[in-house]
Order: C-alpha cells, then sequence, then structure tokens
C-alpha cells in the first residue's frame, strides 16, 4: 500500500513546535507522508513545508488587512495541493483565523478536518464554537476545561492534556549554563520571552528595554533574551544601554528560564513553558491601540495569561496594553527579585497549574486517536 497523505498546518512558532512532535508520533504508526504549512521544526520532522508559517503569521485585527494578499497566496496553496494530494484528513493546529476558513475550503474536497490544540474560543469570541462543529470531525484539546465547552457545542472531543507537559525539560544546570554564557551565576538573572512574531517585538522590546534599565539601577541583574527564531537574534541585540549586561541566546529557552530568578514573558504558550520550569514571571503584552478598541468587547475572561487562565486566578502579575510600561515592569520584577516570599508564594501558585495540566503523553495521546480515525476512513490499521 502507498502511504496516505495527510495535510498538517501550523501558523506560528509554537504550533510549529506542536505540529513538528505529532509528525513525528504519527509516522511511528502509520506508513504516512505529511505535507503542509510550518516552519524549521516541523521541516526536520519530515513534514513537506509547502508554505512557511512566516508568511502569515500575523497579530491583531488591524495588522492582518496589510498581510491579506500572503494570507490569500498561502491559503491557495494549500487547498490547491490538497486537491492533488487527497489527503483522507487534515490536522490544523490552533491558529483559527486562517484554520477555519482553510477548513471550510478542504471540505468540499472530501477531506475530513481534525482541531489539534483547540483555539481558545472560550475566551474570544466564543460563538466561533458553532464554526468548529460544522467544519470539524474531532477536536483534540489540551486544556480540561475545553471539553465540556467545546463538547457542549456538539463537537466530538478528546482531551489529551498539554503537549508540552514531560517535554519541557532544561538540558544545563544553572552552574552551566551560566559558564557557557560567562554569566556570574552569583548575581541575579532576568529571563526574557519577548515574543516570536516581529509586530510582537515592535510592540515590546522598546519597552522591556526601558524596564529592564530601570531595574539594573536599583538591582544589577544579567538579562538573558530568548530568541524564538533565528531571524529574530539581529533585531533582539539591538538598541540596548551599552551599560546593561545582556545576553542573546538561540534555542536555549528552557535553559535560560529554569536559571533565571525572575522572568519577563509575552503572554501566550511562553508562560505555560515558563509554568512547567517553575520560572517566577510577569507576564507581558501589547497590541496597536486600535487592535485592542477592537478586540476589547469580543473578549470573554477575566484574565489574559493561560497560567491564570487554567489556574483560575491569579497567580503570575499581567500588565497588558496600557499596564505594560517600563515603571510598572520594573517594579514586579524587582518584587519578585527582591522578596522571597513573592517568589515562593507565585511558585506554589505555578504548581497548582502543572497539576492541572495532566499527565505526560499529549502528543501520542493525539496520534492514536488520529490513527484511529484515519483507520475508520481509509479501512486500514
Amino acid at each position: 500500500m502507498p502511504p496516505i497523505p495527510l495535510l498538517i498546518s501550523a501558523g506560528e512558532a509554537s504550533g510549529d513546535m506542536y505540529a513538528a512532535r505529532l509528525a513525528t508520533a504519527l509516522k511511528k504508526r502509520l506508513n504516512v507522508t505529511l505535507f503542509g504549512m510550518g516552519g524549521p521544526q516541523m521541516r526536520a520532522a519530515g513534514v513537506d513545508v509547502i508554505t512557511d508559517y512566516s508568511e502569515v503569521s500575523v497579530v491583531g485585527i488591524t495588522e492582518i488587512l496589510s498581510h491579506l494578499p500572503s494570507l490569500v497566496r498561502a491559503m491557495r496553496r494549500l487547498v490547491s495541493e490538497a486537491a492533488k494530494r487527497k489527503p483522507p484528513c487534515a490536522i490544523l493546529t490552533d491558529f483559527p483565523g486562517f484554520h477555519l476558513r482553510l477548513a471550510r475550503k478542504l471540505r468540499p474536497h472530501g477531506i475530513r478536518n481534525i482541531y489539534y490544540v483547540c483555539p481558545q474560543f472560550w475566551a474570544w469570541r466564543p460563538w466561533r464554537v458553532r464554526i468548529v462543529r460544522r467544519r470539524f470531525v474531532q477536536a483534540l484539546c489540551i486544556f480540561p476545561f475545553e471539553e465540556a465547552f467545546f463538547g457542549g457545542a456538539g463537537v466530538p472531543t478528546k482531551f489529551i492534556g498539554h503537549p508540552l507537559v514531560g517535554a519541557v525539560q532544561p538540558t544545563q544546570t544553572r552552574e552551566e549554563f551560566c559558564r557557557e554564557h560567562n554569566l556570574d551565576p552569583n548575581q541575579p538573572i532576568v529571563a526574557i520571552l519577548p515574543g516570536s512574531r516581529h509586530a510582537e517585538l515592535a510592540q515590546h522590546m522598546p519597552i522591556i528595554r526601558e524596564a529592564c534599565q530601570r531595574i539594573h539601577e536599583q538591582r544589577p541583574a544579567q538579562f538573558v533574551v530568548a530568541a524564538a527564531a533565528h531571524s529574530n537574534v539581529n533585531e533582539l541585540q539591538s538598541g540596548w544601554n551599552p551599560a546593561l549586561k545582556i545576553t542573546v541566546v538561540e534555542g536555549e529557552t528552557y535553559n535560560a528560564l529554569a536559571s533565571a530568578d525572575a522572568a519577563i514573558v509575552s503572554s501566550g504558550t511562553a508562560t505555560v513553558e515558563a509554568a512547567l520550569l517553575n520560572a517566577p514571571m510577569v507576564v507581558i503584552y501589547r497590541v496597536t491601540p486600535l487592535t485592542a478598541l477592537l478586540a476589547k468587547p469580543l473578549v470573554r475572561t477575566s484574565y489574559f495569561s493561560m497560567v491564570n487562565l487554567i489556574a483560575e486566578r491569579r497567580v503570575v502579575p499581567e500588565l497588558i496594553q496600557k499596564d505594560f510600561t517600563p515603571p510598572k515592569v520594573a517594579d514586579e520584577v524587582l518584587r519578585l527579585l527582591n522578596d522571597a516570599r513573592a517568589r515562593e508564594e507565585l511558585r506554589s501558585g505555578l504548581a497548582e497549574v502543572r497539576r492541572r495540566l495532566g499527565p505526560p503523553g499529549a502528543v501520542d495521546r493525539a496520534a492514536d486517536a488520529i490513527a484511529a480515525l484515519l483507520s475508520g476512513v481509509t479501512g486500514n490499521t
């Protein structure tokens, strides 16, 4: 039998990571060839990436307008390739603004859509869950409360747990990390995860640089900036006061977080990674004022960061939009650096978050669910 073609798609860095791990797990179980949209991690996992996610990875309602031509090109390319290769299923990873439309265009070709890492509709425009019910044959959820939300709306749903549980581990001790990067293990280390998209960096880095200057003036510290992609490195290295000790690392995010006394983390998957590594953090995020104005009526939760949403209470400080200022970032980081009790209280909350994320093995459970569905579609075992 020839291998089964499968379309797998991710629209940003965290989705690329999740989809790459799933691709590897699927190849161990099935005779498949994988193609679709993704990035370096999916390529390394053997996926034929016909559209790079950098073409479509944008943040915010207003920012999408300037990227419409590239979004349309990517959509057409994926649909055209799917029509040629005729996969029985498409596995779409989060990124709902693009993937909901892609799912609609794939269905006329007889392709069954699976949502892997479901979009956070319980927090943002919850009525869109009806679209998932119409266009997807299965939703694989990574948070326990999502099973009730999607299942209650009539979506065939399976809770798999979070793919990062069991996978997020440092490879170095603090002493080893410091030795490699010429850092002093006896001096405070502040890890900075500013985001992966250029639009995020443009919004975040000027504020972060000024905040770090304020922190250093009151408590001399070493700042380690974790680049999400190689293309970000030059941007992250520029604009700093030469008096600050700045180290930009690539591919060492987990070591940086595990070695940090405090962290400044852009809201998103990185906050879950920081929680799994027990890193005391301050969560930050900002979009353009117009995007924030348009989005405000659509938000349905009291919290913004994944950590607080999972805990259903304020575990980590959130500095979002107008609250994301250099003085407030500096104050929160200094509180964590100077107050051992504050650090331990925050870490106690992170332990609760880790308990709620489920056991290891989420990617294997997702691969098993997809293999079972494929068996029913293709008649193969």
